[in-house]
């Protein structure tokens, strides 16, 4: 995971990203977890603690992006209690969410039934990817959503999505209630993070609030 002031996401996946992102002027820290050996609440405290640590160190607003089941991670590391209302809240804090399951995961139920594809999904998320978060967004950060519409993705060889998707995930799962902004890119969910069009998106809602394109339903 990797912060914007903080942004949120895997180490490996992040550091093109990050790159174009510093054009925007922002100062990027990343956070690393193994899906595989922790669990959810040993990541979501460490999480919080990293970002709580950032903040006081910094002085800055803390914002915070996560591709896919990164955002499940920075939903749970809000729910601990541990970060400072004051530091994560309104514009010191702005959310991002690029390809995130919140509502579960068809792709990740599908490979669960396969038998090892249980361990697979590992411990951290396994129980949102296959039932989903709590329905709605009751934190006062900002939460902006980003979800894709182009595949290929893995998804499409486990199952039939009956709508929009970006080969992993589909735009259904990413919808949660009582988000700030939302809007769809023509981009596959591997890709996201790499596209040109993503990281404007991202820059806008970190600095505005608001995403510069179009909504489409």
């Amino acid at each position: 995971m990797l912060y914007v002031h903080g942004l949120w996401l895997t180490g490996a996946e992040s550091f093109l990203i990050k790159r174009h992102l510093a054009r925007h002027g922002y100062v990027l820290r990343a956070f690393q977890y193994s899906s595989m050996v922790e669990s959810m609440d040993q990541v979501a405290r460490r999480c919080a603690r990293f970002a709580q640590a950032l903040a006081a160190r910094t002085q800055q607003p803390v914002h915070l992006v996560g591709h896919s089941l990164g955002g499940i991670v920075i939903y749970r590391m809000f729910e601990t209690g541990l970060l400072e209302p004051d530091r994560f809240s309104g514009d010191f804090c702005r959310v991002v969410f690029m390809g995130t399951p919140v509502s579960g995961s068809q792709s990740a139920r599908a490979l669960a039934r396969l038998g090892p594809g249980l361990r697979m999904l590992g411990q951290v998320g396994i129980r949102d990817l296959l039932h989903g978060l709590p329905a709605g967004w009751p934190f006062a950060a900002q939460l902006g959503i980003i979800a894709g519409t182009a595949g290929p993705g893995i998804g499409r060889l486990l199952t039939r999505f009956d709508g929009p998707n970006d080969g992993t995930v589909s735009v259904a799962e990413t919808r949660l209630e009582g988000a700030t902004d939302f809007c769809t890119l023509p981009v596959n969910h591997t890709g996201m993070w790499l596209s040109a069009q993503t990281v404007p998106q991202v820059a806008a809602f970190l600095q505005r609030g608001r995403f510069d394109t179009d909504k489409p339903v």
